[in-house]
């Protein structure tokens, strides 16, 4: 089984939540079938990929937030909740702070266990986190699938 990280833009107001769910029925549905996802836990494209994924499909999805579940915003606090018979497993980082340091390391633990990453990010902000995780996993030598949003 394949295991593929997701990453992308928390901010998703620009495009209408159609637009999203046919990005990700042609950019995630082509692995779903034989895939373990691992997602952030935050807001935008992690709880849109989320709700995607736990009503569109199959596959298996971990949820990775840095601190704990309670700490992310509401509404991915609700997707969360909302998709939790479909989660395989939520992982709770617990990092002391919520700064910077926590959201690098919750991305580096995301790419470690999976194979591939597919990331949409907004535009080419390189300090984002989207891009953060993208370069990471070039690092690492994995695959990336890049979707601009």
């Amino acid at each position: 089984m394949r295991a593929v990280a997701i990453t992308g833009t928390r901010n998703t107001g620009h495009r209408s939540r159609g637009e999203y769910a046919d990005l990700f029925h042609d950019y995630l549905r082509p692995f779903a079938d034989d895939a373990h996802f691992f997602i952030g836990g935050a807001r935008g494209i992690d709880s849109l990929s989320l709700l995607w994924l736990a009503g569109d499909t199959d596959a298996d999805i971990t949820v990775a937030v840095p601190g704990t579940v309670d700490q992310q915003p509401a509404d991915a606090r609700e997707a969360i909740t909302h998709c939790r018979e479909r989660i395989t497993e939520v992982v709770e980082l617990r990092a002391s702070e919520l700064k910077t340091a926590a959201y690098h390391a919750r991305n580096r633990w995301l790419v470690d266990r999976t194979s591939m990453t597919i990331g949409f990010p907004h535009g080419d902000e390189p300090a984002s986190g989207t891009w953060q995780t993208l370069n990471y996993a070039a690092e690492m030598g994995k695959p990336r699938l890049i979707v601009p949003v």
